[in-house]
Order: structure tokens, then sequence, then C-alpha cells
């Protein structure tokens, strides 16, 4: 879902751009209500695993491959108004550091990524909520299919700025359909990965998932929880290792934005304005060794997307303890 730039016209990029930075702007005002001091250090956790993640795509059918947006997922953790921040903090970390996804299209590629992905994919999640059981089971459930409905979403989204601003003649219905159609493949690997890391989270400290709050609070502390540190330890080696191990075998396919540009004639300017960083691509300038320039890049950017999102996200309670507890 990352659109390099030029991929649509200019008017089209303006106006995402406009959407976009209002809804940022409160999101960052009212991040604050859903979030606590103890929760801080664990969207820097989230921010950081969504960016290693999204280096790790998985292959779908017709030589398609996809990765995690996880918008829905943070949204389930964090609640949607921090969600939105985190995952743009990494669509913009990608954009700006790793030449992923074009600068002239942080608009759009933010408002597909973190605002849909989160709003939709929480709105979903609070309607099968209503469905399934109040246990975690029910919330696990509930994250995987607003997971999955979240990527078709943000698919659809692109479709609709496609009707306004299409770069070549493709029809709307051609790229609806196309688009729609593979990223409902790809969310099935989205709702896959987020139950499971929402299972994770659920077992060992349930009072951070803010999709959870309202279950029976005796049922949830069967058990002593997980002790913070152990918390914010555990989720950055896990991103380390995702981004520095795991990307290793990432799928070279095109992924769904890609194959569906490719097949569809849809190209965008053929440069980016900074694909001549040290890190563009998630290559590392001056390592010549292809795996071990990816793994640096991998550990640069999990570190980088970490300290952007624990600092912008600390900032409304600096005053406030942030110890880990």
């Amino acid at each position: 879902m990352h659109a390099p730039d030029g991929f649509l016209e200019p008017p089209v990029a303006i106006v995402t751009a406009v959407i976009s930075l209002l809804i940022l702007g409160r999101a960052l005002r009212l991040s604050s209500r859903e979030l606590g001091d103890r929760m801080v250090p664990f969207a820097g956790i989230a921010a950081a695993f969504v960016f290693a993640a999204q280096m790790v795509n998985f292959p779908i059918a017709s030589g398609t491959s996809g990765h995690l947006i996880g918008g829905a997922l943070v949204a389930v953790l964090l609640g949607p108004w921090a969600a939105t921040l985190v995952v743009a903090i990494v669509v913009g970390v990608q954009a700006l550091v790793f030449a992923d996804g074009g600068v002239t299209a942080l608009g759009y590629n933010t408002l597909n990524m973190a605002i849909v992905t989160t709003f939709g994919g929480w709105a979903l999640f609070v309607l099968f909520r209503r469905v399934f059981p109040a246990t975690t089971s029910g919330v696990v459930a509930a994250t995987a299919l607003a997971s999955a409905g979240s990527v078709v979403l943000s698919a659809a989204t692109f479709s609709l700025e496609w009707l306004f601003g299409a770069s070549v003649p493709v029809p709307f219905d051609t790229v609806f359909a196309a688009m729609v159609g593979t990223h409902a493949i790809i969310g099935v690997g989205e709702a896959f990965i987020s139950a499971t890391v929402v299972s994770s989270v659920l077992a060992s400290r349930p009072d951070l998932v803010v999709g959870a709050r309202d279950l029976d609070k005796t049922a949830l502390h069967r058990r002593a929880p997980t002790r913070m540190r152990t918390v914010v330890t555990t989720g950055i080696l896990a991103a380390l290792l995702v981004a520095g191990v795991g990307s290793q075998f990432a799928a070279d396919s095109p992924d769904g934005l890609d194959r569906v540009a490719q097949e569809n004639g849809i190209v965008g300017s053929g440069t980016h304005l900074l694909d001549s960083g040290p890190f563009a691509d998630y290559a590392t300038a001056g390592i010549g060794n292809a795996a071990a320039s990816l793994t640096v890049a991998g550990v640069a950017g999990v570190a980088l997307t970490f300290l952007v999102g624990y600092g912008l996200l600390a900032r409304p309670w600096r005053a406030r303890d942030t110890s880990l507890r």
C-alpha cells in the first residue's frame, strides 16, 4: 500500500495531505485520553513492531505478496487516536528515511494506511465485539475480522482516490476490483498476525489492551501480570528479531498495490526525492553484504520508530511519572 510519488494527481495529493494533517493534529490532542503514562513505552513498541512487520512480505496467490499494515491491531491495543499516530509515524519514517512510499504521496499513504485502517478497523472491532462473547477469545476473534476488513477498506479508499486523481486512463471499476480482490486475500495474513499479537498481550498484560477494558477484571487477572519492564524488553527484542532476521526471508514478489499497478499500467514518477539516503530501499550505504545491509537498516528503523513514537506520545504527560513498572 506504499504508493510512490506521482501515483495520483497533485490535487488529490494536496487534499489528502490536508485531511491527514488535520486528523493527526486532533489525534495528538486526544490520544492522551486513551493512553496513560505506563502505556507510552508500549506505544513506542507498537510503532517499532509495525515497522519491523512491514519489512516482511508474505506470499499470496498469483506471484503477489502482502505485509501487515497494523492499523486495526494497534487500535485494539491503544485505541484509534493513539493508533493513528503510531502508524503515521511508521509511514512517515518509511518515506523520509527508507524511501518507501513517496514524499509527495504521504498525504494519501497516511490517510489510507494510518487513518482508514485504524478508525475503520476500530469501528469493525466494536461491531464484532457486539456479536462475540465478552471474553478474551471474543476479543481475539473480533480483532482478526476487523484487521482483515481494515485492509479491504484501505484498498477501497485508494480506489476512490483513483476515481478523482487517476494518473493514467484506467477505469475506476478495474482498479477497485483489482485492489479489493487482492487485498481481501492479504487481509487473511493481517488477521492472523493481529490475532496472534493481541492474544499474546492478553495472556501477559491484559490491562494494556484498550479493546478489552470492558472484560471482567477477575477473569483477566488469573495470574500475576508480567512486569512492564519485561513487556518493553520483550517487545523491542521481538521487533529487532523480525526486522533483522525475519526480513531476510521476506517474499520478493510485488505487493498488492504494485501488482495492481503493473497489471494496469499505473506508474509513479519513477524517482524518489530521498532515494540517495543512507537507508534508501532498506539498504545501508557502505555495506556491501546484502543480508548485513538489510539487518542494519531494519535495526535502525526499529530504533528510530520506537524513539519517535515514545517521544511524540509522551509529550502530553512528560511532567508525570513514566517509570516502568
